[in-house]
């Protein structure tokens, strides 16, 4: 019997929707099957998706929290239903790049493979109108978006989080091309870690395969339909599972 009774949708995104609950400090997260690309210009309905993306997102939560990264994730529900504390999500995009592919060997003379060390953070604008713009700091600074003190904040814990992730995902043949993150500050101010980290956000490919397709277990197999979306996204959770306890059921 859950401790909580959900209560009316606050958000819905590309690929989840929010609840708030009849406990102020508790929101209710349902993932989705839904698969976009291209600022959503792409889509579908891949069955099974939104199931694989909540347990890989907790049980990646919980390794990280369990190497000093603060999290809003609270526990599951269900197949798909994740419970967090709200935060007021900070309206930057942080991504962290350890080998180049994407869109920057597209912007940069860098070719696809490069390893980039160190790795390299890139910030932007979430603003789906404008297209996601890359800031630069003097744009931070125009825009007001964080403080100088919050933008050090920001960076360090994007840093311990690649860390968490390389670990984890090295443990078990996968290599972190690169990620994006969301982070939120919580009513008590601290900054935390937020939305979700899985094959939707993470670059990852399989240190055990060498063809340049049948490696990618993550969201470019949907945006180069390279086909077995779900069942790559299904063999990054059956090895995270290999080394990572159950994920804790909200109670």
């Amino acid at each position: 019997m859950t401790a909580y009774s959900l209560g009316p949708l606050l958000y819905e995104g590309k690929a989840k929707r929010v609840y708030a609950t009849d406990q102020p400090d508790l929101v209710a997260v349902e993932f989705k099957d839904d698969a976009t690309a291209f600022n959503a210009e792409k889509r579908a309905c891949l069955a099974g998706k939104g199931e694989r993306n909540c347990r890989i997102s907790a049980l990646v939560f919980e390794w990280l929290e369990g190497r000093g990264v603060s999290t809003h994730y609270l526990g599951v529900e269900g197949d798909r239903w994740m419970l967090v504390r709200p935060v007021k999500v900070v309206p930057i995009e942080v991504v962290v790049r350890n080998v180049a592919a994407g869109s920057l060997c597209r912007q940069l003379p860098i070719a696809p493979g490069t390893p980039l060390d160190p790795p390299l953070l890139d910030l932007y604008y979430k603003h789906d109108a404008l297209g996601d713009p890359l800031l630069t700091e003097a744009r931070l600074e125009r825009l007001q978006l964080v403080s100088s003190g919050q933008l050090q904040a920001i960076s360090e814990l994007a840093m311990a989080v690649n860390r968490g992730l390389r670990e984890l995902f090295g443990s078990v043949d996968l290599e972190l091309v690169d990620f994006k993150i969301e982070l939120g500050f919580a009513a008590d101010g601290r900054l935390l870690l937020a939305d979700e980290i899985s094959p939707d956000t993470c670059r990852l490919w399989d240190r055990r395969i060498s063809d340049q397709s049948d490696r990618i277990l993550d969201k470019d197999r949907f945006r180069q339909d390279l086909g077995g979306v779900v069942e790559a996204y299904g063999e990054v959770l059956k090895r995270v599972q290999g080394v990572c306890a159950q994920p804790r059921v909200y109670r």
